[in-house]
């Protein structure tokens, strides 16, 4: 292998380049609505894996693809793969309409003076159960600019809360692809993550559900939201929830959520058995272009380290980071830089894992850390991305409502995002790390 080559890392600075630079080109200067994600994301990937395979004219293209195959034939990537399939058909299977039923109970037997602080637990507790931050806030969204208009509370505060409990459950679910990236990327199962994760995202919750509270107060009320609700459809949820937590196989645990899920909706009436087929198979298809992503990152990054591209990248870390702990807050910047350019908590995941990993083993970090560290710093930089899919959803769904509000109208109030880098912060710099029994 090549030893400390920084031209190896060529194909992610084409891939940087290309996505970020043409991201900002449709978004500010053509003015599309939701332009970075007018970007054929695995066509960029594809241009920098052709970056990679003209690199490095002493191997033969034979010997590249083997390569390849390689990377892309691991265990983890493999078993990556398939649990994003298996959530996928999940999520299509008990559908997300239901999860709406938790913001009516909620908001329909709490007084309306907390009608924010019900919409960031009710948005926490769907995006854990659901494992979509992005699906939670167009559920959860409609229901924030009903309850603004209804009881007066400002609607940024509204749409704010309901973006930062939605980070919240997307950082901790089983079966977020954040959660199922990060985990696999390391090599640690999902309730070590959880376990290491739970401790750092607590605080940051309840703080953050405390400045919401504060905020509420000083604001004057009026009227309710009420709609009708069935809670029976978040059994599958629950069992997912309880499962994943109890329960170490986690295809065992979705498989448990399918066929509870499918009997479900079919003896309510909710879905006839040929819609629930293919709702199955849009749930898989809607997972395409995530494992794509994973694959084609996984043969760019083993042409990457054959060419010497990670020992360079290592070499300047050691240089930045001294120690075990500043070693962490490296991993964590590194996946903040590759959300930052990418939009996309996932893909930054997936692009950091490997250089994660060998940092990682060059520190001492464990695999449960370094996936909680990476899962952790990617929900911070993408909660409050003003260009990010959480917050553009939100406020094109709001406006949809006759709500139009901007990205800085509610940053502000995304407290949880906040106050989870402080208490990332004092997990990694101040509280040793637990050993794993």
């Amino acid at each position: 292998m090549n030893k400390g080559r920084i031209s190896a890392l060529l194909p992610i600075g084409v891939f940087v380049l290309l996505y970020l630079g043409l991201g900002i080109l449709f978004e500010y200067g053509l003015q599309i609505p939701m332009g970075f994600y007018s970007i054929p994301i695995v066509v960029i990937f594809l241009i920098a894996l052709l970056v990679a395979c003209l690199q490095n004219r002493k191997l033969s293209f034979d010997d590249k693809l083997a390569l390849m195959g390689q990377g892309i034939g691991d265990k983890n990537i493999i078993t990556m793969v398939l649990i994003f399939l298996v959530a996928g058909i999940f999520v299509g299977t008990v559908g997300r309409e239901s999860a709406q039923s938790v913001a009516y109970c909620m908001l329909s037997v709490i007084p309306v003076q907390f009608a924010p602080a019900v919409l960031f637990l009710v948005s926490a507790f769907v995006s854990l159960a659901m494992g979509t931050s992005v699906g939670t806030i167009t559920l959860i969204t409609p229901i924030a600019v009903s309850v603004s208009a209804a009881s007066g509370f400002d609607a940024a505060l509204c749409v704010g809360s309901v973006v930062g409990g939605a980070m919240f459950g997307d950082n901790l679910s089983f079966i977020s692809d954040t959660t199922i990236a990060a985990c696999n990327g390391q090599g640690c199962a999902m309730k070590d993550k959880f376990r290491e994760n739970f401790w750092i995202a607590l605080p940051a919750a309840l703080v953050a559900l405390v400045l919401i509270l504060a905020v509420s107060v000083n604001q004057e009320v009026k009227g309710t939201v009420s709609e009708p609700y069935d809670l029976v459809q978040l059994i599958p949820y629950m069992l997912v929830l309880v499962g994943g937590i109890v329960v170490n196989n986690v295809f065992a645990v979705l498989l448990l959520g399918i066929v509870s899920g499918s009997i479900i909706m079919l003896a309510t009436g909710a879905v006839e058995a040929t819609a629930l087929l293919s709702r199955m198979g849009e749930g898989a298809t809607g997972m395409f272009e995530t494992i794509m992503v994973a694959v084609l990152v996984s043969a760019i990054c083993a042409l990457i380290r054959e060419y010497g591209g990670f020992e360079a990248l290592l070499s300047l870390t050691r240089r930045l980071f001294k120690g075990k702990k500043s070693g962490q807050l490296g991993i964590g910047l590194l996946v903040g830089v590759m959300d930052i350019a990418t939009a996309n908590n996932t893909v930054a995941i997936v692009m950091a894992n490997p250089i994660a990993k060998d940092m990682a083993q060059t520190y001492g970090i464990s695999p449960r850390k370094t996936a909680s560290v990476l899962d952790t710093f990617s929900c911070i930089f993408q909660g409050i991305l003003p260009y990010g899919a959480q917050m553009l959803i939100a406020l094109s769904t709001a406006a949809e409502g006759g709500c139009l509000l901007t990205a800085f109208d509610v940053i502000p109030y995304l407290f949880y995002p906040m106050l989870l880098l402080v208490s990332s912060l004092v997990c990694i710099f101040l509280i040793p790390e637990r050993k794993k029994a």
